[in-house]
């Protein structure tokens, strides 16, 4: 009998390859390449890390960089629902690449996303990596994708701590597009939350990232040494913080490996919303954890706790045999 791989749209704020930038996000592309549970149908790009152009060139360099063909990339949301003006534009650094990125496919993100779940009822996973402006409009155009969907994994939140900086006071994800995740979190539709209350927990350290330069094959040197350049980056932001001085957080990798590894995480079903708008609490997640007879309806399965050890090693055991 044949193994049947689980069928995913990407959904990604990549950054990966553009200096200063975070990493995580090709990580989560490349593991979700390298797993052989996993089938790549969809990619579509969206602001969050960095502004939608420079996420679709860099997305194009990276699947040519790892080989990834006929798979589809669909340029996505340049700003989010309530902040178009904020709208941001490319590096110079970043054009540059971009006649030797493979060229997206035209039409819309959301679109894409909505089409492709609909043809395909049951049968495909939506993980969102990045702020949710993509998967909210997909659910504006069809919102029937609720129920056709077989379920969306979303990297974003903080469910049971508060963030240290009070500039950006929710997850970076959330606080971007807050009424887009409160459209996800209303639209009754299956979705897990991958939160910073255990991405923080999986991380690379300098000695993981030498494994990845000695590893023989075209992707792990490349990766290995964009992690020590990120880690001496983040050290130099965060001098005091003995957390980031020799290690990063692989957040959104973490959230494409418990699709087809649900053990690494302990997930539990609560009820969440989040503070919209422009005032001091934006993107705050509010999570009912209220216990008894009558607990109030879950509205989302979100990860309580991670086996980071093994994160890590099934992370570098794909990664490094790309």
């Amino acid at each position: 009998m044949g193994f049947a791989s689980m069928r995913i749209i990407l959904d990604t704020d990549l950054a990966m390859g553009a200096p200063g930038s975070d990493i995580d996000d090709g990580f989560a592309l490349a593991l979700a390449y390298a797993d052989p549970g996993i089938e790549l149908d969809l990619i579509t790009t969206v602001n969050g890390n960095t502004d939608v152009e420079s996420a679709t060139i860099l997305t194009g360099e990276l699947v040519n960089r790892l080989g990834i063909k006929d798979v589809p990339i669909v340029r996505g949301a340049s700003a989010a629902y309530t902040r178009p003006h904020l709208k941001r534009t490319p590096a110079d650094n970043v054009l540059a690449l971009r006649d030797s990125a493979r060229t997206p496919t035209g039409g819309y993100a959301a679109v894409a996303i909505a089409e492709h779940i609909m043809a395909h009822p049951g049968e495909i996973t939506l993980v969102a990596i990045g702020p949710l402006t993509n998967v909210a409009a997909a659910l504006l155009l069809e919102p029937r994708i609720a129920e056709a969907v077989k379920e969306i994994v979303i990297m974003g939140g903080m469910f049971f701590g508060t963030m240290s900086n009070r500039d950006m006071p929710g997850e970076f994800n959330v606080w971007v597009d807050p009424e887009a995740a409160q459209a996800v979190l209303r639209s009754g539709a299956p979705q897990r939350w991958v939160g910073l209350d255990v991405t923080l927990q999986a991380r690379l350290n300098r000695e993981h990232a030498q494994r990845m330069i000695e590893a023989g094959t075209a992707f792990a040197p490349f990766a290995g040494e964009f992690t020590l350049a990120w880690i001496d980056h983040i050290h130099a932001l965060y001098p005091g913080n003995p957390l980031e001085a020799d290690s990063c957080a692989m957040h959104d990798p973490l959230a494409v490996a418990v699709l087809t590894r649900p053990d690494l995480c302990e997930f539990r079903e609560v009820t969440v919303s989040v503070i919209t708008g422009e005032g001091e609490a934006r993107g705050v997640m509010i999570t009912d954890r209220r216990e008894g007879a009558e607990p109030p309806a879950a509205n989302a399965r979100v990860a309580v706790s991670v086996d980071a050890d093994a994160f890590t090693e099934h992370f570098l055991g794909l990664i490094t045999g790309l």
